[in-house]
């Protein structure tokens, strides 16, 4: 009996050994908890997206990409917000730097609307599925999908070499049909440069699958756009770049509609990331001419692959 009493005794006697030495010792108790972390403030947060998007803008149209294909990824890794905000936010974010490098680069002969809108109207129409389905998706599948695209993306634009001045014999039937040809003033050459497609049928399809993937990420469509325009139709790279803007501001305005209405766009992260990508991209519109595309490129893949590999270990939970 006193020997099963023993260990009710022992306790008891710890027990009151330690409320003695929290009542007379308060500091020990204090000794031996955490410090409490203090959580950052969210005007901190703010005027960290508006820097982060002011370099992201002028990164963006000097490389090709749109601002979504890095905002989404990088934003949804190393910002605490929620995956499907960033995604309307990234459209958002692409739509409004379309927009404000739009002008200057139509004023300078680059940007051509009638490749623009043929390209345009298709990818469109594809990118309002790809919200739905993208919004329907649980947020662990939306992170590894978005992963394993991004990284993607980064392998095919490493291994996809550009041409800056593309050669054509004789372009397609539907592009003449279309009348899509053009000529621009070229800086570096110092002379007029002219221009025609080819392979128009294969554009249109690729560009129902860009569309699609847009919206469904929020990433908007330049990473795509640029390749297609220049490797698949045979557009001059600059010319590319300058009309990827404007099928931009048409694909990402019918997806944002669908986030819009699923109540999917935030203020507090919309706003300071479109008031970012403008500053940036009219700065990005100006040195387009001046600045080699190459190197920025290069600084995009490595971007690119850094936030896919981060998304895809946020998909596992690690």
């Amino acid at each position: 009996m006193n020997q099963r009493a023993f260990p009710a005794t022992g306790s008891f006697f710890l027990l009151t050994l330690l409320v003695s030495l929290l009542l007379f010792f308060p500091t020990a108790a204090f000794a031996v908890q955490p410090l409490a972390v203090e959580p950052t403030p969210w005007w901190v947060w703010e005027i960290a997206l508006f820097v982060f998007c002011f370099f992201l803008g002028i990164v963006a149209v000097i490389g090709g990409v749109g601002g979504g294909v890095l905002f989404v990824p990088i934003v949804s890794s190393f910002f605490p917000f929620h995956i499907d905000f960033v995604r309307g936010a990234g459209l958002l974010v692409a739509l409004s730097g379309a927009l404000s490098a739009g002008s200057p680069l139509l004023k300078k002969g680059l940007a051509n609307l009638k490749l623009a809108l043929s390209m345009a109207l298709i990818a469109s129409i594809s990118s309002i599925g790809g919200a739905m389905v993208g919004l329907a998706m649980p947020e662990n599948v939306v992170q590894l999908s978005l992963g394993a695209t991004i990284l993607g993306i980064s392998v095919i634009m490493l291994l996809s070499g550009n041409s800056a001045y593309p050669e054509i014999s004789e372009p397609d039937n539907l592009s003449k049909i279309l009348h899509i040809y053009g000529i621009y003033y070229d800086e570096q050459l110092k002379k007029d440069v002219s221009w025609q497609i080819h392979r128009t049928p294969i554009g249109l399809l690729l560009f129902i699958v860009i569309g699609f993937m847009a919206g469904m990420f929020g990433l908007g469509a330049g990473w795509a756009n640029v390749p297609v325009f220049n490797l698949v139709l045979g557009v001059p790279l600059r010319v590319s770049v300058a009309t990827s803007i404007f099928v931009l501001s048409v694909n990402d305005t019918a997806a944002a509609w669908v986030y819009l209405h699923k109540g999917a766009v935030l203020p507090l992260i919309a706003v300071p990331s479109i008031a970012g990508m403008m500053l940036g991209t009219k700065i990005g519109a100006r040195l387009l001419t001046k600045v080699h595309t190459r190197v920025v490129r290069r600084l995009v893949i490595a971007l690119l692959a850094a936030a896919g590999l981060r998304a895809l270990l946020k998909g596992f939970g690690i």
